[in-house]
């Protein structure tokens, strides 16, 4: 199981590298979303990947960490994915502004040829 999500975190981290490496404002902020996706799943798998233990304190089983799932890491990507969203959010408005503005989405605002 560590193999897979390891190499889920590679393919997402190196797509979203290269995505944000392309000229066009679309593609980038796709990558960041890509980037965002990478980094919750590392921040996810580091409360260790736990099959049958409770997220949360339950009656009866004992208060260590043998037996309960940190939830720090869940609540963590909880947060950011959230703030991902509304991040993907803005930059759409802005990337649809800019490109009213200047007539072209490229990132710096010029075509290939000029």
């Amino acid at each position: 199981m560590e193999i897979i999500l390891a190499i889920a975190i590679g393919v997402l981290t190196t797509c979203g590298v290269w995505l944000l490496l392309r000229p066009r404002t679309y593609q980038v902020i796709i990558g960041l979303s890509l980037l965002g996706y990478g980094v919750n799943l590392f921040i996810f798998s580091m409360g260790r990947l736990a099959v049958d233990r409770e997220p949360v304190l339950v009656a009866g089983v004992a208060t260590d960490m043998l037996h309960n799932s940190d939830p720090l890491p869940q609540a963590l990507v909880l947060t950011a994915i959230v703030i991902g969203f509304a991040m993907t959010a803005l930059f759409l408005v802005v990337m649809l502004a800019q490109r009213g503005f200047s007539g072209s989405d490229h990132v710096d605002g010029r075509e290939d040829g000029q």
